[in-house]
């Protein structure tokens, strides 16, 4: 029995520390990051958007996190620089990704800023990026023999158009997505030691004051 108590104060004090290291210390260094200058808040319609990128996992195959030129090509992929803490200010949850079997989408909006490119591109990938392995999402959208007052008509390279002279029109989800994407731009700059919060680099510098005194 007193073997199982030992057991059982080990796990316990290894899950308090783990949530210690994993949870509590970072909330405490990044309760203070303010957001990054450039950086705007999401506009009600980017809120849509991106919930409808929720919804539809995207998150599975997109990461939002380009890695430092340091450690990765992804700068020269034109995924922009590194993502400093500030930049993420407005994301609740954050959308970072864990893989990528598509590209990063960081700054989709800075690539690729053209509405009618993302909505073809989100009702036939293969349309506009030969070989892609993106599943096309045709239910985002509604054919129609003639598109009504308001609609937005998807313009499709002619090999790829419906038949008997129908239109593709979006609906509000793919609208709501594409303006999420767009709004992702972080090409503003934004200053090297932003990537701290102020109070974890307050800790640091002395430190590493008194290293280089040594």
């Amino acid at each position: 029995m007193e073997s199982e108590y030992k057991l059982l104060s080990g796990a316990m004090v290894t899950l308090a520390l783990a949530t210690a290291t994993l949870v509590v210390v970072p909330y405490l260094q990044l309760q203070t990051v303010q957001p990054s200058p450039g950086l705007k808040p999401y506009t009600e319609q980017q809120l849509r958007g991106r919930q409808v990128y929720i919804e539809m996992g995207c998150v599975y195959c997109h990461s939002q996190q380009p890695r430092s030129q340091s450690f990765a090509p992804d700068f020269q992929r034109g995924w922009g620089r590194a993502p400093v803490a500030g930049d993420y200010y407005y994301d609740h949850p954050h959308l970072l990704g864990t893989m990528r079997t598509g590209p990063d989408l960081f700054n989709i909006g800075a690539r690729q800023p053209s509405v009618d490119w993302n909505l073809g591109h989100l009702y036939q990938p293969r349309a506009y990026t030969p070989g892609s392995n993106m599943p096309a999402f045709p239910f985002m959208f509604e054919l129609k023999d003639k598109a009504d007052p308001g609609d937005k008509v998807v313009n499709l390279p002619p090999s790829y158009a419906p038949p008997n002279g129908q239109v593709v029109v979006a609906t509000p989800d793919a609208l709501a997505l594409v303006d999420y994407l767009i709004g992702l731009n972080h090409t503003y700059p934004v200053h090297p030691d932003a990537t701290l919060p102020t109070t974890v680099k307050d800790q640091l510098e002395p430190a590493a004051e008194g290293a280089a005194n040594e």
